[in-house]
């Protein structure tokens, strides 16, 4: 693959500040970093990311951004600028924007200081495009990942018409109607910069759908200036199987669940594993799982739910009040709930790897409640990984309920009452479903993983040169 280039925010390789003030490596930055680090290794492509922080640009003044058989190439924009883009227009319009999540009486905030971000945002793309030219071979794939770049398709196709260009979404894509609240010059030259990539793809047909249906406006067409409708496609992500369970199996994750086997007491186990991110729903979870102690008193102290949520995006309030919301409705819960030996729900606000493997192989309930997913990945490795027969609550509004529906017991996510009988009617099942059901899940997870999504990538962007 060294014909090809992949294009993320966040690159393979992660740096830390260490003791002595040099550079320590930390692995892959982020979730989908550490999903497509090991399809890259050892293929000879380029893989263009940000440097993010004052190690990662330190680590590559000294030329540790390095990885085994991929070409690493990092973009340094002014700290600033990055700051606005990532911070007020990536995480804090955008995100927000495709996952529904404002509250519009009081947000946005579409001020002047907001079209400074824009123009940071508009210029850290320039900066990521600027250096894909720069750097790609001549007619190259060039694979975009997700909502922090989505300009830099249409400027490239100025700069190198001879790349083959896709642009991929890992969020959901916001419905029309919620597309209006942005700025109509932001919302155009959003639309412009995707469909100025050869084709932009989605992880489900839903997506591609609210994507379409943004160029169906003719307010938002007019705003782009695009004339037609860009190339889609959709290509669910999956996980990397063989990876996940030799994860599962290691020393760390052995010892991991140990652990929580001694804190679980043999109690019956319900996990979730987030971001404490405000799409995940923890609280809509938090109160579920407190109106089945209350409705169904026989699960009172034969089951314990295993809240594992590391901080994410601690830069916004918003996040931070999130957080502490989540903290102390545990408290009271645990407190109104808890006996002496039984702590209903155990928070750990850690990051912790090892434990959420442990986790994911030993839970008789797996819930997966976001009020609105690009895909979520731990709804696909639990069961890759799960060894209880564990059976899985999942959303309707992520994207993996397109795959998963068969086998996954479905909820509305903002209907609590219906979350509570969904995990009575889990933590009820006789062993013959609950095999059944775990059995189809895997079955289902196996016949889309990482490496297939990854083909097919490549395989638009072939066909984007070929024609």
């Amino acid at each position: 693959m060294q014909d090809v280039v992949v294009v993320s925010n966040r690159g393979p390789v992660s740096f830390r500040e260490g003791d002595d003030g040099e550079p320590v490596p930390t692995g892959s930055g982020g979730g989908l970093a550490a999903t497509l680090h090991p399809l890259f290794r050892g293929t000879g492509a380029t893989w263009v990311a940000a440097a993010m922080s004052d190690a990662d640009r330190r680590a590559a003044a000294l030329g540790l951004m390095r990885d085994e058989g991929i070409r690493i190439v990092t973009v340094e924009p002014d700290v600033a600028t990055y700051d606005m883009a990532y911070n007020v227009v990536s995480n804090a319009t955008l995100w927000y924007c495709h996952h529904h999540l404002w509250d519009l009486p009081r947000r946005p905030r579409l001020d002047r200081r907001w079209e400074e971000a824009w123009a940071a945002y508009r210029d850290v793309n320039r900066a990521f495009a600027d250096t894909v030219a720069e750097h790609a071979p001549e007619a190259a794939r060039v694979l975009v990942q997700d909502y922090h770049l989505s300009l830099v398709g249409g400027m490239l196709a100025s700069l190198r018409p001879d790349l083959s260009t896709t642009h991929f979404s890992h969020t959901p894509f916001a419905d029309p109607g919620i597309l209006r609240v942005l700025p109509s010059a932001a919302a155009g030259e959003l639309l412009a910069g995707m469909a100025g990539s050869g084709a932009c793809g989605f992880h489900t047909a839903r997506w591609e759908a609210s994507f379409l249906g943004a160029f169906a406006d003719p307010a938002r067409r007019a705003d782009a200036g695009v004339e037609g409708v860009p190339r889609t496609y959709a290509t669910p992500l999956g996980p990397n199987p063989p990876a996940l369970e030799a994860e599962a199996a290691s020393d760390a994750v052995t010892g991991a669940r140990e652990l929580l086997d001694e804190l679980t007491g043999g109690r019956r186990l319900v996990v979730r594993v987030d971001r404490v991110e405000l799409s995940k729903n923890i609280l809509r979870g938090l109160w579920a799982f407190d109106e089945l102690l209350d409705t169904r008193p026989r699960w009172r102290g034969r089951v314990t739910m295993l809240a594992l949520a590391y901080p994410s995006r601690e830069a916004l309030a918003d996040y931070l009040a999130y957080r502490a919301e989540v903290e102390h409705t545990v408290d009271r819960l645990n407190e109104r709930w808890g006996t002496p030996g039984w702590v209903p729900i155990v928070l750990d606000v850690g990051d912790d790897r090892a434990r959420s493997m442990a986790a994911l192989s030993a839970y008789d309930v797996l819930l997966v409640n976001p009020v609105r997913d690009g895909m979520n990945l731990v709804a696909k490795e639990g069961p890759v990984v799960n060894r209880a027969h564990g059976v899985l609550v999942l959303s309707r509004e992520a994207g993996a309920w397109e795959e998963l529906h068969p086998a996954a017991v479905g909820v509305n996510p903002f209907d609590v009452s219906e979350t509570a009988a969904a995990l009575d009617a889990a933590l009820s099942m006789d062993e013959t479903e609950r095999a059944a059901r775990a059995g189809a899940l895997r079955k289902l997870v196996l016949g889309q993983t990482a490496a297939d999504w990854l083909d097919q990538q490549l395989e638009v962007a072939a066909g984007l040169r070929a024609g």
